[in-house]
């Protein structure tokens, strides 16, 4: 009898808990925020359904293609062949993009080293870091492609406009990256420099570069295949050398979906070769 009210009561009393613990949830006020959100929710709903329900199809054959959309890719990825350049142009051309990227790294790495250290917190005052940081705020605000078309405008397409649109993000990008690298070296390093005389530029060189070279070399190599793929993007939008134009001309002029694929996997091998060179250096760098 005992046992049977004993089951009784701890039954009771996890069904009050339960029910408490539903009425707190269930009357649980809402707030600014969770408000915002599902206005902002039901906004997004409202509109897909009006951009689906008022969409013109033109009378478009789905089956046909998704037919064709298969076939293209077949063409492109099963089947590459260039038609109008050799083996040997097209991995010139692939340098050319190379010497691209390595460019506006090396120019933006460079100046993003000078700018990292004024903009580290704890190697200048507040006020420059403000208005260094500032400044490479609004410079990556901005896109890439964006920075390109200004200065294509000023100095007109070609290589020029896009190493100095590219420079300027990859400014921005490095300086933000080595400036977190600086901030996070110990303090006690650098008071202990300062209390034994060293004046700033001496504590630069002796123990911030040095204590920070693995991570800005990381960065680096980051940096690099980033701009790698961007020299191909722009080689099309920009009218810069490089396999970026081949493919732009091939996709968009001549739709030659065979060179396509030629261009894309030469693309990828040049990718996948970075990627390794720079897990190589970046484990012999740590050991």
């Amino acid at each position: 009898m005992e046992f049977q009210e004993s089951i009784k009561g701890w039954a009771k009393t996890e069904t009050d808990g339960h029910n408490k613990m539903f009425s707190v949830y269930a009357k649980k006020p809402l707030n600014k925020a969770s408000i915002a959100m599902r206005g902002v929710l039901l906004a997004l709903l409202v509109i897909t359904v009006y951009a689906l329900g008022s969409m013109d199809n033109q009378n478009i054959n789905i089956v046909k293609g998704i037919a064709d959309t298969f076939h293209n890719f077949n063409l492109m990825l099963l089947h590459p062949l260039s038609h109008r350049f050799t083996w040997l142009e097209a991995i010139y051309e692939v340098w050319v993009t190379l010497g691209l990227a390595f460019l506006t790294t090396l120019y933006g790495a460079v100046i993003a080293l000078f700018l990292g250290l004024l903009a580290a917190q704890n190697l200048t005052s507040k006020y420059v870091t403000n208005i260094v940081k500032g400044f490479i705020a609004f410079i990556r605000a901005v896109p890439t492609i964006l920075w390109v078309l200004i200065f294509a405008v000023a100095a007109g397409l070609g290589s020029a406009a896009a190493i100095i649109g590219m420079t300027f993000h990859s400014v921005s990008y490095l300086t933000k990256a080595f400036s977190e690298s600086f901030e996070d070296l110990d303090r006690s390093v650098i008071e202990a420099l300062k209390a034994s005389g060293a004046n700033w530029w001496q504590i630069v060189f002796q123990a911030v570069i040095p204590s920070a070279s693995t991570y800005l070399l990381s960065w680096i190599f980051l940096r690099f295949e980033i701009n790698f793929g961007n020299a191909v993007a722009m080689g099309a939008a920009a009218g810069a050398a490089g396999i970026g134009f081949d493919l732009f001309m091939a996709s968009g002029f001549y739709f030659d979906l065979q060179e396509v694929g030629m261009i894309t996997y030469l693309i990828l091998a040049c990718a996948i070769v970075l990627e390794l060179i720079s897990v190589q250096m970046k484990a012999k760098l740590h050991q």
